[in-house]
């Protein structure tokens, strides 16, 4: 697992952690099943505070990229299988919204490209 922290970067630290480990996660760099550092372990070799990597962890398992197992620590998730789930329904969700509110495919894919634009950075 390689993870760095940029202070200059506008970003949180949190955000990079949570950031960094999901793309190596779903590029296949960090496998499934591959055992993550523990928090503290984690804050200590990044010079963060165990909260700022305890909040990434808690949002990198609500993404489901990454799950708890109690005493057998936290590994990576089967590949984003929740998240693509959770994609899908709020995909569904918003087909349903914009046909209820009358707009057209054209303008529905337009609102979400714009979105995808902004969330991303392009």
């Amino acid at each position: 697992m390689n993870v760095k922290i940029r202070i200059d970067d506008g970003t949180p630290p949190y955000e990079q952690v949570r950031a960094q480990i999901s793309e190596q996660a779903r590029s296949g760099a960090l496998p499934v099943g591959y055992r993550l550092p523990t928090v503290r372990g984690l804050a200590e070799t990044l010079g963060l505070a165990a909260n700022t990597v305890a909040k990434a962890y808690r949002a990198l398992e609500a993404d489901g990229v990454i799950e708890t197992r109690g005493r057998n620590g936290t590994v990576i998730a089967a590949a984003g299988s929740a998240a693509q789930k959770e994609a899908a329904s709020a995909a569904q969700a918003y087909a349903e919204r914009v046909r209820r509110l009358g707009l057209g495919e054209d303008e529905a894919l337009a609102a979400v490209r714009d979105a995808l634009r902004a969330a991303y950075g392009g």
